[in-house]
């Protein structure tokens, strides 16, 4: 496999995202800290007009945006949808990137810690994936595959793909040395395992981790007005990664009324009450734990 020239770290792609803002002023400050002898380190600031008014986005969520055949439609032109434009010319085009590799910085309101998100099966990813867990063994591995070019998150505009690195639980627009600090010990690991893939020093790692797919994101009850009926039941309120079997407290009505989980199986929570989601009435996503396997490459 050819080895990795160009790294992109991307922060504030959520503008109220303040973690990833700040480490990339203070990397630039010190540029030392994310460089390494085989690949050159680049830092952007992916939403600069959001990150002013301290807002998730002003048009669209811009980590929905980097679909190919989204970002080839011109006439998707809010200010998130042209903001990836100009993302996929500077690390791109998606069709043959000029960046290989993509580390984009999240926090999030929920209580899921260390979560290292990744789309894809690759096993450049997938290695990276293990090793951080290694270094930081009370990280949770969070696996959504997709088609990268189908992929509509920023990470996929790397030639391999990336990888997402969220943190919480935090409140929106606000900083904290604690997940600030876990953030770039994170991604110093990243780092070193792109520099140990390149000089061929990456350590033996197991074949295999336990970890979690995505099933689906789940909606906050409505009534016929599309107004929110009920919230997260306290049971489930913080347990991110915890089992939920059927008849679990699930919601609870604005009366008090427990309406519990009527899925068929156990399944895992997370993202559970993300403020960010409101907009949608999303109140988590559900999750099943898996084997991600590591293969050969």
């Amino acid at each position: 496999m050819a080895s990795i020239k160009h790294v992109a770290i991307t922060g504030g792609t959520h503008g109220n995202e303040l973690t990833g803002v700040h480490l990339l002023k203070h990397w630039r400050q010190k540029p030392q800290e994310v460089a390494r002898s085989s690949f050159v380190t680049e830092m952007h600031l992916a939403n600069p007009k959001a990150n002013a008014q301290n807002r998730r986005y002003i048009d669209q969520d811009l980590n929905r945006q980097f679909k190919l055949a989204d970002l080839n439609n011109h006439e998707l032109c809010g200010y998130e949808q042209n903001r990836a434009k100009s993302l996929n010319a500077l690390l791109g085009p998606k069709e043959d990137p000029r960046v290989d590799f993509v580390i984009d910085l999240h926090t999030t309101t929920a209580n899921m810690g260390m979560s290292l998100i990744f789309n894809t099966d690759d096993p450049l990813v997938v290695g990276m994936a293990f090793y951080v867990q290694q270094k930081m063994p009370h990280a949770t591995l969070f696996f959504d595959p997709a088609d990268r070019l189908e992929d509509n998150f920023l990470t996929s505009l790397g030639r391999h793909n990336g990888f997402l690195i969220e943190v919480g639980p935090i409140p929106q627009g606000l900083l904290r040395a604690d997940v600030y600090n876990e953030t770039k010990t994170a991604v110093l690991h990243c780092l070193d395992y792109l520099e140990a893939y390149n000089l061929g020093t990456v350590p033996d790692l197991p074949e295999r981790r336990e970890g979690y797919r995505f099933i689906r994101k789940v909606q906050l009850p409505e009534n016929e007005l599309g107004e929110i009926t009920a919230m997260l039941h306290p049971a489930l309120q913080d347990q991110d990664y915890q089992p939920i079997a059927p008849g679990d407290p699930f919601f609870m009505t604005l009366d008090g009324e427990t309406l519990p989980y009527d899925g068929d199986g156990v399944v895992y929570g997370a993202f559970i009450n993300e403020a960010a989601y409101y907009d949608a009435h999303v109140g988590l996503s559900l999750m099943e734990k898996i084997q991600i396997e590591r293969k050969p490459g």
